[in-house]
């Protein structure tokens, strides 16, 4: 059992949040060698996404009309979300270390799969699928990489570990994009040029094996196993088993109700902000990209700032600050319908869900039992996902044809505010 594991339990009765700063965090051993795993890991997803012209596979955005739209992010957000208890289940009972190193191998299998597949011209169902799998895998693999954390850093101080981990995983997923296009560059546009850019990915996947493997059997936990003997029986319960968790957690259910909330209010953000930026707008990928980078510059400053926020005002008045900001800025900046409007709903909307996700994330790695920590950030993925699909599947069938809808962004206002009442109905009971 690793010493900062033991110092998280231990400390598990503390109320407040510390900061030591980001040095101080790099100095823990075991944090830093979970943190490059991730970053590895990142940089190989960022880099096989762009390898396979992420743009053009995966990036619903180029579809024609809402309901492709909703479509394609039905595709993309729906993989992880079929196999998250499964993966819960697993990572409640067998060894999170060799969970880890497995997984990434398995990734980097399929990885080097669709780059033969690439270079021998395959598309369509063949290649999506595979794309769709490998994405799965990496969301299993991060599930992981947070239920682990807490055996790796002290309790107090994991709203700012998380920040870290995750502005810093943004950067290098970024970074790994980038290095495709340069790949490509080198290599070409065509399919043996893609399909050699692609193959690169296997290195942030075997990167992240060897430094998972680099643990001691057992330092990421589970500590105890509390699942049934026989692993379909675990499997099949992991997901009750990760609701019962939850609802069982006060501060945790708080949480998921406030990121429910922004995850129904976002998927239409996003629905809105594509239709526009095509057909109102007639800003094309351009504007999209700069919605992409409001997105963006909003994580990384959430990233910055949550853990400074929350050791002075508390988690409970951090979250429900971010679902006011998010239902302003939604409302706003959206019912004006201009782009530079749109563009700083964009930013705020995103800073405000990601401060939201921290605290979550801190929630749950504090306050849930390691036996069945796995589970209950399986339940998160498949939840929240499930909600942004059905949020942007529901829009689809109202929306106006070129996003100017103002009434869908009253509702995703609407949306905030029932998160913010939900929220502090469970927190008072708890209170």
């Amino acid at each position: 059992m690793s010493t900062a594991g033991t110092a998280s339990r231990n400390s598990g009765h503390e109320a407040h949040h510390a900061r030591i700063g980001a040095r101080a965090l790099l100095a823990i051993p075991g944090f830093r060698r979970l943190l490059f795993s991730r970053f590895a890991a990142q940089w190989g997803d960022g880099l096989f996404q762009a390898g396979l012209a992420g743009a053009v596979l995966f990036n619903p955005e180029r579809e024609a009309d809402p309901l492709a739209i909703a479509a394609g992010f039905t595709a993309l957000l729906l993989p992880y979300s079929i196999v998250g208890p499964f993966a819960g289940a697993l990572l409640d009972r067998w060894d999170r270390r060799r969970v880890l190193v497995a997984a990434n191998l398995l990734r980097g299998l399929l990885v080097a799969v669709a780059a033969v597949a690439v270079v021998l011209g395959a598309s369509g169902p063949t290649l999506f699928t595979l794309a769709l799998v490998v994405i799965g895998i990496s969301r299993f693999v991060g599930s992981g990489l947070s239920a682990a954390l807490p055996h790796v850093v002290p309790t107090r101080n994991l709203v700012e570990a998380n920040a870290l981990a995750t502005t810093l995983g943004a950067v290098v997923a970024v970074s790994g994009a980038g290095c495709a296009m340069g790949l490509r560059s080198v290599f070409g546009d065509d399919d043996l040029g893609s399909g050699l850019t692609t193959s690169f990915a296997v290195l942030g996947s075997v990167g992240a094996a060897w430094l998972a493997v680099r643990f001691a059997r057992g330092a990421l936990g589970p500590d105890e196993v509390d699942e049934p003997s026989q692993t379909m029986v675990a499997i099949a319960h992991g997901l009750v088993d990760g609701g019962r968790a939850a609802v069982r957690t006060p501060t945790v259910l708080a949480g998921f109700v406030a990121l429910l909330a922004h995850r129904a209010a976002f998927g239409v953000a996003l629905l809105l902000a594509v239709l526009l930026m095509r057909f109102r707008f007639d800003a094309g990928l351009a504007g999209l990209g700069e919605v992409a980078g409001m997105f963006g510059i909003g994580t990384l400053v959430a990233g910055v700032a949550t853990a400074r926020i929350v050791a002075r005002f508390g988690r409970r008045r951090t979250v429900g600050a971010a679902l006011a900001l998010g239902g302003v800025a939604i409302v706003g900046g959206g019912l004006p319908l201009t782009m530079p409007t749109i563009l700083a709903a964009a930013l705020l909307i995103s800073f405000a869900g990601q401060v939201v996700k921290l605290c979550v994330d801190a929630a749950v790695q504090r306050d849930i039992g390691d036996e069945v920590r796995g589970r209950v950030f399986a339940l998160y993925d498949t939840l929240f996902n499930v909600t942004q699909v059905v949020s942007v599947a529901l829009a689809a069938l109202v929306v106006a044809p070129d996003g100017a809808s103002r009434g869908l962004v009253v509702a995703a206002g609407l949306s905030y505010v029932v998160g913010l009442g939900g929220f502090a109905l469970v927190t008072r009971r708890n209170r």
